[in-house]
């Protein structure tokens, strides 16, 4: 281990002072380099540019467990825990800017709600079963994203973007999942119980469509994990927040949920696949 220490410092050190601090001979180092390569080494050597391609894919926005995943489906042998220790050694780690909760639930109101009818299960057996939807503000001004996700596949299935918080965006929203997936009657959609999805213009779009209503309970954030889940992805891993104006967010969060987030990233919860692959597995 000293030896491989020196090796991959010795363009930060002397190698002769790294010998005498860690007490091993300069002779015997260099006798170690001199060796044949071991079947370990050389496999590292094919196996470290596929971990750099497949954390490049990302755009630096995976860590070991997913470039793990990825490499699995090429066929690559490599435990996780090797992949971890070569991307820590390589110093390759995923670029995630630090999340930021901003209060966007107003419960305060004397709108009528709805029990919770998933918590704490958080399990489909099909797409377009279970709905999920919530808020969130962007980094740039007062930019508000709010978007449904489909907890079968935890694809994005409707989401939009405005200055403002009220009743029309999340109608928005609702109408563009609504159109792109053509859900059967029945269909539950789960919110928090902000004033928004309590609304009357909102819980009639839900009849409209034979959607049944679902609720967290008041101030309980896990009521709505995997929602949560996705907004704290997009907060660390969309990490591109100095925007000059909001067209500029508009934009990243765009490239973001259906260039990457729906079409591509590895996720945990369906065994380290994309969010459309998973649908398409019951298409």
């Amino acid at each position: 281990m000293s030896f491989r220490f020196i090796e991959d410092h010795r363009d930060a050190y002397p190698v002769r002072l790294m010998c005498a601090v860690l007490e091993v001979s300069p002779a015997g180092y260099y006798a170690w380099r001199e060796r044949p390569a071991s079947e370990r080494i050389k496999s590292n050597a094919t196996l470290l540019p596929a971990i750099r391609q497949a954390y490049r894919d990302s755009s630096g926005r995976y860590g070991s467990p997913r470039v793990h995943a990825v490499l699995r489906t090429q066929g690559r042998g490599a435990s996780r825990g090797r992949i971890e220790r070569m991307m820590r050694r390589h110093g390759i780690r995923a670029i995630l800017a630090p999340p930021r909760r901003v209060r966007t639930t107003d419960s305060r109101h004397d709108l009528a709600t709805a029990p919770n009818l998933i918590a704490p299960d958080f399990t489909a057996k099909a797409p377009n079963r279970v709905w999920l939807a919530t808020y969130i503000p962007t980094a740039e001004g007062w930019l508000y994203l709010a978007a449904v996700m489909d907890l079968f596949s935890r694809k994005i299935v409707g989401w939009a973007m405005r200055d403002h918080m009220q009743v029309e965006l999340a109608s928005a929203v609702l109408a563009m999942a609504i159109q792109q997936q053509r859900p059967p009657a029945g269909l539950v959609h789960h919110s928090d119980r902000g004033v928004q999805y309590a609304s009357r213009a909102y819980r009639d779009a839900l009849s409209s469509a034979a959607i049944v209503v679902s609720m967290s309970r008041k101030a309980d954030y896990y009521d709505n994990a995997p929602m949560e889940s996705f907004f704290h992805t997009l907060k660390t891993e969309l990490v591109h927040r100095n925007y000059k104006n909001r067209a500029e967010a508009q934009r990243d969060i765009f490239a973001f949920i259906e260039g990457f987030y729906n079409r591509t990233r590895l996720h945990s919860a369906i065994g380290y696949i994309a969010p459309i692959e998973m649908e398409l597995k019951t298409a």
